[in-house]
């Protein structure tokens, strides 16, 4: 196995199991007994606990969001050909086909087996980071973030697919930046949280590799800084109580 692919199954398993974990101390439900534990360890109680509670605050961004790509997913099987319409495609910069940096996020190029994930960790990781951040911060992690990864690709990292999935990864970035920084939540010492640095970490190793991912968790880390709430607003206080 070259050093190549060893790196992106090393950022794949950080990113997801690194990013459970940060649900669950970025999550509504943290404060009542879902989670929280110093050093991470959450479990699947705690996790599913966490989208629970985010799911119940209606995160309509997040289901308007997810309606969308349910419903392009069904699209593209009654309609293949909406795909190589939509997805990325080689020398599409080149030719004008600026568009499809936003148009790749409508389809899944992978097919079944890139919805049957994808889809459940938007909603998953979508709807956290809506009770987290408020909706328009989510709704701009997710288009920018998104957006730019597939700008990345066709500029030559990537230059054929499509998917949602960079822009999962752009709120999961912007999720962790946000626990770090103590936005929405009582900032804890570093030594209780110090294993969320992992999700920057992996982004950059993803992106010294060219893959697309890693773009998508730079571009949410970016994001979350210059999106962070300043001093009085309601976010930052209810961190601060």
């Amino acid at each position: 196995m070259s050093p190549h692919v060893i790196g992106l199954y090393a950022s794949a398993a950080v990113v997801v199991g690194v990013g459970m974990q940060t649900l669950v101390l970025a999550g509504p439900a943290r404060g009542s007994g879902a989670g929280g534990r110093a050093g991470g360890g959450a479990g699947p109680g705690e996790v599913l606990a966490v989208v629970r509670a985010a799911l119940a605050r209606r995160p309509w961004v997040t289901l308007a969001l997810f309606a969308v790509m349910a419903v392009m997913a069904v699209v593209q099987y009654a309609v293949p050909s909406v795909v190589g319409d939509l997805m990325r495609q080689p020398g599409a910069l080149s030719d004008g086909q600026w568009w499809r940096a936003g148009s790749a996020l409508l389809v899944q190029s992978s097919g079944i087996t890139q919805i049957a994930i994808n889809l459940p960790a938007l909603l998953v990781v979508g709807a956290v980071t809506e009770a987290a951040l408020g909706w328009w911060r989510t709704l701009v992690v997710f288009l920018v973030g998104g957006v730019l990864a597939h700008v990345v690709s066709l500029a030559g990292w990537s230059t054929q697919g499509g998917g949602d999935s960079v822009a999962v990864c752009a709120l999961l970035g912007a999720l962790a930046v946000s626990c770090l920084l103590g936005t929405t939540q009582p900032r804890r010492p570093l030594r209780d949280t110090w294993y969320v640095l992992l999700i920057p970490a992996a982004g950059a190793l993803l992106c010294l590799l060219q893959n697309n991912h890693g773009a998508g968790l730079a571009a949410g880390c970016l994001l979350a800084l210059a999106l962070a709430p300043r001093p009085g607003h309601p976010l930052a206080r209810s961190s601060a109580a």
